[in-house]
């Protein structure tokens, strides 16, 4: 038997985009493709259920088999499922579903349904942590609007509860306080289009939207920026930032499926309420992400 990785949260791990047929079910066998195809692209794990899989309006049947479904495909140990929900109880339930179909990770929002405040969050993870599967926190105060500050996440570390932050606030000036407050808590890049920024600050991985359409060029450049290699990373970075800021927006979903049916892959469309692009909004995907395809960018 295989010992597990200490740290399976590290690299680039996916928020998979989720597959829909014509009639918006989920198709299973073509996300199983997709999970693999990511993997042989030199991407290093998947992250299912997360706001990029469109969890929110999954049954807890799809939800549960959408875990099941990218294990089967590349292994546990390489998928951190998105665990998030309005009540504790029910996430960490979510945490024993993952931990029980094999993950070696989860990644947790803080409660979402309300503002909550700082006893409330750290109950939240308290429970969940009960899962006994490693657990990374979410941080995305823009959409949550519960914001993990870094003292809140060095009393999270403290406590046990989470080995490592998604961080998608956009400031990349807390990397260096959670540096000093809680050295041993992994930085995760969250949002795409701050990756370089993060990477030179020390971020241990990156929770990925774009290489959902562009592995090859996104696990390059996230190399290129860890390892230091500042003019590859700025070269690429520059390639396809016109892509990656659209991770950081309200069309994320939309856009990297699109993006995603233009170099070849299978997007498709995505479940209501989120509706398609405008025709601007196309346009403007269209031509970043053939403009990156035609600079050799896959």
């Amino acid at each position: 038997m295989s010992t597990p990785h200490p740290h399976p949260w590290r690299g680039v791990l996916v928020a998979t985009a989720l597959p829909l047929r014509d009639d918006l079910s989920v198709d299973h066998d073509r996300y199983a493709e997709h999970c693999a195809w990511l993997v042989t692209n030199g991407c290093d794990g998947v992250v299912p259920n997360g706001s990029l899989g469109e969890y929110q309006v999954l049954t807890p049947e799809e939800r549960a088999k959408v875990v099941e479904t990218a294990v089967a495909a590349v292994g546990g140990t390489r998928v951190m499922p998105g665990v998030a929900a309005y009540g504790s109880a029910e996430a960490r339930r979510w945490a024993e579903q993952a931990r029980d179909a094999g993950c070696a990770a989860v990644m947790l929002l803080p409660p979402n349904a309300y503002r909550a405040d700082e006893r409330s969050v750290l109950a939240h993870y308290a429970e969940v942590a009960k899962a006994e599967v490693p657990i990374v926190a979410y941080n995305n105060p823009i959409d949550t609007k519960v914001d993990l500050v870094p003292e809140l996440l060095a009393k999270l570390h403290g406590e046990g509860y989470v080995h490592a932050v998604k961080e998608f606030s956009g400031d990349v000036r807390r990397a260096y306080r959670l540096a000093e407050l809680a050295p041993e808590l992994d930085l995760l890049i969250g949002a795409d289009d701050v990756l370089l920024e993060l990477a030179v600050a020390g971020a241990k991985g990156w929770v990925a939207g774009y290489p959902n359409a562009l592995p090859s060029a996104s696990v390059e450049l996230y190399h290129a920026a860890v390892d230091g290699d500042l003019d590859t990373a700025k070269r690429l970075y520059a390639q396809l930032h016109p892509l990656l800021r659209w991770d950081s927006r309200v069309e994320f979903v939309q856009a990297i499926k699109l993006s995603m049916d233009i170099v070849g892959r299978y997007g498709g469309a995505c479940r209501p309420p989120r509706v398609p692009l405008l025709p601007d909004q196309e346009a403007v995907v269209r031509a970043a992400t053939e403009k990156a395809v035609a600079a050799g960018l896959s």
